[in-house]
Parts: structure tokens; sequence; C-alpha cells
């Protein structure tokens, strides 16, 4: 998982515009809810983006991660396919084609920033956490590039 991580941060960066960065706290809770679920910014823009679980809950039972969908994804069927790769942090080592940039799976208390350069193409993009249930419960948000 980290490989891929590091693979889309280092492809994401090579195409950046050299515009300033924009840095984002996102925190995931309980609740099953992000933080911050809308995302404005401009195209290749280089965004640093810090992801932290707030939970007491033990990891097994309630853990998040951050995955940044491409415009054209199969979001649905990228989440359910994901929710028998635990092992891989529940993506589909199949479909990380979709992703344009993602977290590690966190449990409570950790935290991990990541660097990643926004679309160039216009629109908007769906993040969503694959831990099982979370984003049919909810947990998502837009990155709207305009």
């Amino acid at each position: 998982m980290k490989q891929i991580l590091i693979f889309l941060a280092l492809s994401c960066l090579a195409s950046s515009t050299g515009q300033q960065k924009r840095s984002i706290n996102i925190e995931g809770y309980d609740n099953l809810r992000y933080s911050v679920q809308q995302i404005t910014v401009a195209p290749g823009t280089e965004i640093e983006l810090t992801l932290k679980t707030v939970s007491s809950l033990p990891e097994s039972q309630m853990a998040h991660n951050w995955v940044l969908m491409k415009k054209d994804a199969e979001i649905q069927r990228f989440v359910n396919n994901s929710i028998q790769h635990r092992e891989n942090g529940y993506i589909d080592p199949e479909m990380t084609g979709m992703i344009l940039a993602a977290t590690s799976m966190l449990g409570g208390g950790e935290s991990e920033t990541i660097t990643f350069t926004a679309p160039e193409a216009r629109g908007d993009y769906i993040y969503v956490c694959t831990f099982p249930g979370h984003y049919v419960a909810g947990m998502k948000g837009t990155l709207t590039v305009k």
C-alpha cells in the first residue's frame, strides 16, 4: 500500500504547475464523517492534506482513510470490491487506477500527511473512506476544481 501511495504522490508532484501549496487538515470521526466535506481549489494546486482519525475504539472496529477518486470512477463498485482487501488498507489492488491520491488506513490518534496536485480538469472529484460500511453511511466529500 505504501508503494502505491508513494507512486501516486510522485506522479502528482511530477505534474505540478508551480502554484502555491494549500494545506488542508481533516479529521475522521466515529460518527462516520470527515470534518471537511467540501474542498475547492484551482486546477493544478499542490495540496498537502493531513488526515487524523479521532477515535477511542480499537483500529479493527474504527479506522479511516481518505481516498480521492478520479472523476469517472465507479465509486460504489470500488468500495464494494475493496472491502475484501483488509490487508491492503481496504483498497482493491486491481482498482488503484481509479485513485488520484490516498492516505493509509489510520486508527484512533494516528495521522498521515500526503502531498498531491489537484487535477487540471475542472469538476467535482469525490473522496471516500473505504473502511467497511463508512462510505455507505456517508463518509465522503467533494474536491471541486474550479
